[in-house]
């Protein structure tokens, strides 16, 4: 079991996510891998290939989204997919502001 805290703006939301859904959602896993490698705008410019950290700000936005929008089974998807690439993160603190690339990983 993973436990990630995911905060936005002035809000911080616990996530449990089980390691079978890490372990197991890698097929979707690869689909997001494989859009992001025909590169992504982020915020304000254009990357042609991210890197691990990019591809997680980029999946990080997707989680803002659905936390917001009240999907929580997107919203674990798109945890499970940060804690697949980055096992150690303990804290997932999204930038709310437009500026996906202030979004930062905390192994603490």
């Amino acid at each position: 079991m993973f436990e990630v805290k995911i905060i936005l703006g002035e809000n911080s939301y616990p996530l449990k996510i089980s390691s079978k859904i890490v372990s197991d959602a890698q097929d979707y896993f690869n689909k997001l891998d494989a859009d992001m490698n025909k590169g992504w705008k982020m915020s304000k410019s254009w990357v042609d290939n991210p890197n691990q950290v990019q591809r997680c700000q980029i999946v990080a936005d997707r989680l803002f989204t659905s936390v917001h929008l009240g999907k929580k089974e997107t919203a674990i998807l798109m945890a499970a997919y940060i804690l697949n690439q980055m096992p150690d993160v303990k804290t997932i603190d999204i930038d709310t502001t437009g500026n996906m690339e202030d979004t930062i990983f905390l192994k603490e």
